[in-house]
């Protein structure tokens, strides 16, 4: 038995996630993830839930002196999110 072409896991993951239109949602999953990875694990352990509906990210937080300090660097938060995402996931985010 011959092989006719080998290709890659990532390139037939990326493919199948393309034809059935899963690239906005697996985005989705790989921003929320990696919320703990670029936040650290204090504001990560502070976080009750992370939703994204109509490119918002909506967090909730126990602690109001952690909803502050992300209310400051919001701006800065958002392409670096959208970059762990792989593409723009988000337009904003709203803290509660």
């Amino acid at each position: 038995m011959e092989r006719k072409e080998i290709k890659r896991i990532d390139s037939l993951l990326q493919q199948f996630l393309k034809s059935n239109k899963l690239e906005k949602g697996y985005a989705e999953y790989r921003l929320t993830k990696s919320w703990k990875d670029l936040l650290g694990v204090t504001v990560a352990k502070k976080t009750k839930e992370l939703k994204i509906y109509k490119r918002t990210l909506y967090v909730t937080l126990h602690s109001s002196v952690v909803r502050n300090e992300l209310e400051m660097i919001k701006d800065t938060l958002i392409p670096r999110l959208n970059e762990a995402a792989g593409m723009s996931v988000i337009d904003k985010i709203v803290f509660r």
